[in-house]
């Protein structure tokens, strides 16, 4: 893939920025646009991204992944978050199993969010035509602001300052190793064994019921299949069902 980047100090959001050169250039896949600062940096639905200036890894990638179908358009979720936590389980070999995927795709150290990924897919008949694929790694930043429950930076894990574009090359390389193979069975495999609390029963709420279960597997298109004490087994989307932490 293309390693090209264009750097801007500033601006409202490295996904609204890809998606505005995208309307004006015929942009390579692997295309990386990189800031020091989000006016307005998004998470999933209506969240944003809390991150301090010129102190953390906020970028988006560009992919064209027309040999994904439609009906699997999840695998470009897994195969990103896993070379995101297999590049940050890379710095401490040892504490390895410390980092893993909350599904569906936020990457935890323990039970705190060190980094989120939004990705925002355009069509072509039963092809994906793009992904954009927008991450937010908190690096070195010290303290945290905003009213998020649970943020933590790798600063505040190891105690030591990263180079931001030493890691971004490092992801960069992990996320491309899984694409370009593209093995779905690895992709799935991987996944399921580095998703948050896949090893026992949990506390989970949907609309105002709690209820315990297990993670049993996340379904090809992306569903949370948990299996109830009782035996019940449920599927759910993205927003359905939250952990309780």
């Amino acid at each position: 893939m293309n390693r090209k980047y264009k750097f801007v100090r500033e601006t409202d959001s490295t996904n609204a920025l890809m998606k505005e050169l995208l309307w004006t250039m015929d942009l390579p896949e692997g295309y990386v646009v990189r800031t020091d600062f989000q006016t307005k940096g998004k998470g999933q639905g209506t969240n944003r991204w809390e991150s301090a200036k010129g102190k953390n890894l906020l970028f988006s990638l560009l992919l064209r992944p027309v040999q994904i179908p439609v009906e699997e358009q999840f695998l470009v979720s897994q195969l990103v978050s896993l070379g995101i936590v297999d590049s940050l389980r890379s710095l401490a070999p040892e504490q390895a199993k410390e980092f893993s995927i909350k599904w569906p795709n936020d990457i935890y150290w323990h039970n705190q969010k060190v980094a989120g990924i939004l990705i925002e897919n355009t069509w072509q008949g039963r092809k994906i035509a793009t992904s954009v694929i927008g991450t937010g790694l908190n690096v070195n930043q010290k303290k945290f602001y905003s009213d998020a429950p649970n943020p933590v930076s790798l600063l505040q894990i190891f105690g030591l300052k990263f180079n931001r574009r030493t890691l971004l090359n490092a992801i960069l390389e992990a996320i491309e190793g899984y694409y370009l193979q593209l093995d779905k069975e690895i992709i799935r495999n991987n996944y399921h064994q580095s998703l948050f609390r896949n090893d026992g029963f949990y506390s989970y709420r949907t609309g105002n019921r709690i209820f315990d279960a297990e993670i049993i597997e996340v379904a090809n298109d992306g569903r949370l299949i948990l299996k109830e004490k009782t035996g019940e087994m449920s599927g759910y989307y993205f927003k359905e069902v939250e952990f309780i932490l």
